[in-house]
């Protein structure tokens, strides 16, 4: 979650005290998760340091040196490579392409049918940019935190519980994809699970078949996660967010790389000290990919493809979708030699501005070349020595290439497009079949090049969810009040943590052209009837008793009730555990629906914008006291603080539950607006589903299925159209 350049100045602080116990005898260290390249290939700067082509002498300086600074990283780690040698965990260095997925997807879950549909996502990610080959499912934040559920508690309210989860993750293995979910280490404020997280993790994960964890903020997955998977008897790959320890990448077969992107591309720390490490590119909220995707094939590595970040969708362009199918094509056609022992990054080439790395394995060997430039660079590219009988082939365009003989040296010529990519194979046995398969499709795709592809990035379109007029009241329905019509100014904004101020962040209202974290718009509301108080538990249970209403998927259905009845004293509490879809229902008995957010805070805030429903000023005692513990006590009755009513005398509006209001959809995403905030607050992070106490905020929560969607902080409160 957290970007992790901060360990460059950890270690900077620390270089403060004697330099033996911070810094190895090397001219170029690495800098956080990376070393620079050779200084001779940067951008021309001729007031500072002219230009000139990079020697042999210049590579050989700079490897030998890197070649030291691995030889005797290796010698103070005690380093032991023996967990690359599991055949069970030997999938995660061919792990090219790996998306997080949140379970919120649309695309991965028929809330209708009821069903995952594994298919329907892969296929999708097959036509736009080639497949993947894990995926990692994410299901906690940003929703942690709305009750007391913890990480683990929210991974079995998944949908169909343990065992559909376990057939889900056999569709993925299906498709060959490998299945990964998260560990977060700062969950510490929900409730407390009783045992180790390395123990539940291990044992979890192992009754629904995943294949790895992806520890969330850490730098370096502990050592204890890997013990007691192997103990649980189902070994996991650990792939931590952030730059492990040196030392933990004996034991940490992945990570994911967050990277500074200079114009000579950086060598990854943890594949150069262990050559069959898997670091997967991230730069999550860019609309241009290129870099991340340059950065991954020039080092032989992976990438993150990212497009759902949080619910908030951020879709791979046509461009960068087409580079990365024909990247993926080229890394997992050579996979056995990208993770050579014998890797020269920063090998020779011809041109300015086009850097390759060599990959040599037995009989056989592969160049990834990348061209930093903006515009194509044809002709002479790269100078090998000559050996008769050797052919090269041009993976990018599915070409045999011929060499041009220069002396002792064969001189191979080919065309890269700018800010583009290209690879040659070099080999003295006949291609095998993958291999010839990869040059067919590389002949059919370089028929167009990459820059035809639209490189321009779109905002995705979202839709509220109709709320259908209710038949008009000729005067107030029991328990209601009416609020008069008005022109009234709707102010507001999205409380996510995450997103900052980008296109596509929080909702986008029907007035609106795409979804935006801030909102103003003069809205013209017709007059309404709204619950004077949320719905409680006694209605609900009126409700229940006339219609017979059960919904279709009863997991966490009204969780807190004792049977078929609430517990006693409770009569006059906000019922919850109660999802969207059972609170229209409800609405719909009773002849009434759910307000439009709009509706829900003009009947709090009137038309003076007030912060809070009793004025401008925070009053603590109009609310209940927050629940700041790991166990969640129950709410208050909707009539205890009457000081938190509004100017038109509507009560129960802030801090006791949140309110279901509108939903908004797009083709991936689904989210509800939640009003008011709740008393249930976690601590120790700020990752936690903020509150949102002031009547211009709400919350986004995101929405899979009522399983997973209903808590012990959500209920609602109805609205009648009025004659």
């Amino acid at each position: 979650m957290c970007n992790y350049r901060s360990r460059v100045v950890t270690c900077l602080l620390w270089c403060a005290i004697p330099v033996a116990l911070c810094a190895q005898d090397v001219k170029y260290p690495p800098e956080a998760e990376q070393f620079p390249g050779p200084r001779c290939a940067i951008e021309p700067e001729l007031w500072l340091d002219p230009p000139r082509p990079c020697q042999m002498s210049d590579l050989r300086e700079w490897l030998a040196d890197i070649d030291h600074w691995r030889d005797e990283r290796r010698v103070r780690i005690g380093y032991d490579g023996s967990e690359y040698d599991r055949p069970e965990l030997k999938w995660t260095q061919s792990s090219f392409i790996q998306p997080q997925m949140m379970v919120e997807e649309r695309y991965f879950y028929d809330p209708l049918e009821r069903r995952y549909t594994v298919d329907r996502y892969l296929d999708d990610l097959d036509q736009r940019y080639g497949g993947i080959d894990s995926v990692l499912i994410w299901h906690p934040y940003p929703n942690l935190g709305i009750d007391n559920r913890n990480q683990f508690d929210l991974l079995q309210d998944l949908p169909g519980g343990v065992e559909a989860l376990k057939r889900m993750v056999g569709d993925f293995h299906r498709r060959n994809v490998r299945v990964l979910f998260p560990v977060l280490p700062w969950d510490r404020g929900t409730r407390d699970s009783g045992t180790q997280d390395w123990v539940v993790t291990g044992k979890l994960l192992a009754e629904v078949g995943a294949d790895g964890i992806n520890g969330d903020t850490f730098e370096g997955v502990p050592r204890a996660f890997r013990v007691a998977s192997d103990t649980a008897g189902h070994p996991l790959a650990l792939e931590p967010e952030g730059g492990p320890s040196d030392e933990a990448v004996q034991w940490n077969n992945l990570t994911w790389g967050f990277w500074d992107y200079r114009f000579v591309p950086g060598v990854s720390r943890y594949k150069w000290l262990e050559h069959r490490h898997m670091v997967n590119m991230t730069d999550r909220w860019a609309h241009d990919k290129t870099k991340d995707l340059q950065e991954a094939f020039f080092n032989g590595i992976g990438y993150v493809s990212w497009e759902n970040i949080w619910g908030i969708w951020n879709q791979i362009t046509p461009r960068d979708a087409e580079a990365l199918r024909r990247v993926s094509r080229i890394e997992r056609a050579v996979s056995d030699l990208l993770v050579s022992a014998d890797w020269e990054p920063h090998t020779l080439t011809m041109r300015h501005g086009v850097f390759a790395s060599k990959f040599k394995g037995s009989g056989r060997t592969v160049w990834t070349v990348i061209n930093r430039n903006p515009f194509d660079v044809g002709g002479r590219q790269l100078r090998v020595p000559w050996s008769e009988g050797v052919r090269y082939y041009d993976l990018w365009h599915g070409v045999e290439l011929s060499p041009e003989r220069d002396g002792e040296t064969a001189v191979l010529s080919f065309v890269l497009e700018g800010g583009g990519f290209g690879s040659v194979l070099a080999t003295v046995d006949p291609l095998p079949e993958n291999l010839k398969r990869a040059l067919a499709e590389g002949t059919a795709s370089s028929s167009r090049p990459l820059s035809s592809y639209s490189h321009e990035w779109t905002v995705l379109q979202q839709q509220i969810v109709d709320i259908a007029p209710t038949r008009p009241a000729k005067s107030a329905p029991s328990g209601m009040v009416k609020i008069p019509e008005a022109d009234f100014l709707f102010q507001c904004e999205g409380i996510e943590i995450e997103g900052f101020n980008t296109l596509g962040v929080d909702v986008q209202y029907p007035w609106e052209d795409s979804p935006r974290r801030y909102h103003q718009h003069n809205v013209h509301i017709k007059s309404f009837y709204v619950d004077k108080y949320p719905v409680t538990n006694a209605e609900f249970k009126t409700f229940l008793d006339t219609s017979h209403y059960r919904p279709d998927d009863e997991h966490n259905f009204l969780r807190d009730w004792k049977g078929v009845d609430y517990p006693q004293g409770w009569s006059n509490k906000p019922v919850t555990w109660v999802s969207i879809e059972d609170a229209r229902a409800y609405a719909a008995w009773a002849g009434k629906r759910l307000p439009h957010e709009w509706e829900w805070q003009y009947a709090a805030q009137g038309g003076d914008g007030r912060l809070y429903p009793w004025g401008t000023e925070w009053d603590a005692s109009a609310v209940p006291t927050p629940e700041k513990g790991r166990m969640m006590r129950a709410p208050t009755a909707v009539s205890d603080y009457p000081k938190g009513a509004s100017s038109f005398g509507i009560a129960d509006l802030v801090g006791n539950v949140w309110q279901w209001t509108d939903e908004y959809r797009d083709e991936h995403t689904r989210a509800a607006i939640l009003k008011g905030g709740s008393y249930y607050q976690p601590q120790g992070a700020i990752w936690y589903f903020p509150q949102a106490y002031k009547l211009i905020e709400h919350g986004k929560y995101l929405l899979m299925a009522p399983s997973l969607d209903r808590s012990g902080t959500v209920g609602f409160r109805c609205a009648q159209d009025a004659e």
